[in-house]
């Protein structure tokens, strides 16, 4: 017998809402510039809330991370571990080193499972419990992940409140059922060091951050 959701494991029948990303709506990536602005990430190895996830027959589901502001992009990425403190809170310009911001933008509408807080009422499971964990619980919401997968076969991928900047939304594809060629990149990446020094997107963040950029 399935345990119930309050258990914090999925259960076999879920219950979703599914909502539409639009045709054309930006998406914004972090990524190493040795990946192509539309690459999903076929790895098996990783430590990600929803990534590295696999099918029932322990093939890996490629995934592809974004997020619907640049800011968001990169509080995911390279200010993901950012302290919550007052007072110097130094960052190593090496962690920017050979990453660049890339937009995506859908050819047609994907379908989405909807992780808001209203949407999680309905598949009972509080955002703390899925959404605001730590590392430590990554095995475990995977395993939701996998489960969105499964069980709908309409899903492409998951949408929700980052929890690294609760103005935007994060979005996770999945490989399987959205095409490289299904999202166009925009023509240049920007890469976030410019002649040694951070771009200005990255330095107005990093100061709103009390981030102070070191060599």
């Amino acid at each position: 017998m399935a345990r119930p959701a309050s258990s914090l494991e999925p259960v076999e029948l879920l219950q979703v809402n599914l909502i539409e990303w639009g045709q054309d709506k930006t998406l914004y990536r972090v990524h190493h510039e040795r990946f192509r602005k539309n690459a999903f990430n076929p790895a098996r190895k990783g430590n990600a809330r929803f990534s590295p996830v696999f099918d029932r027959s322990g093939t890996v589901i490629p995934t592809l991370y974004a997020g619907n502001t640049l800011d968001c992009a990169l509080m995911e990425t390279v200010f993901h571990e950012v302290p919550y403190k007052a007072g110097f809170k130094p960052l190593s310009l090496s962690l920017l080193d050979r990453q660049v911001a890339s937009e995506i933008t859908p050819k047609k509408n994907l379908l989405l499972v909807d992780l808001s807080t209203v949407a999680l009422h309905k598949l009972g499971i509080k955002r703390s419990q899925l959404i605001d964990t730590t590392k430590a619980h990554y095995p475990r919401t995977r395993r939701w992940a996998e489960a969105f997968h499964e069980q709908f076969p309409k899903a492409q991928g998951l949408r929700w409140t980052s929890r690294q900047d609760d103005r935007a939304y994060a979005v996770v594809l999945f490989g399987t059922r959205v095409r490289t060629n299904d999202l166009r990149p925009a023509a240049n990446s920007i890469r976030l060091i410019s002649a040694g020094e951070a771009i200005p997107q990255v330095l107005d963040l990093a100061i709103r951050l009390g981030v102070t950029l070191v060599d």
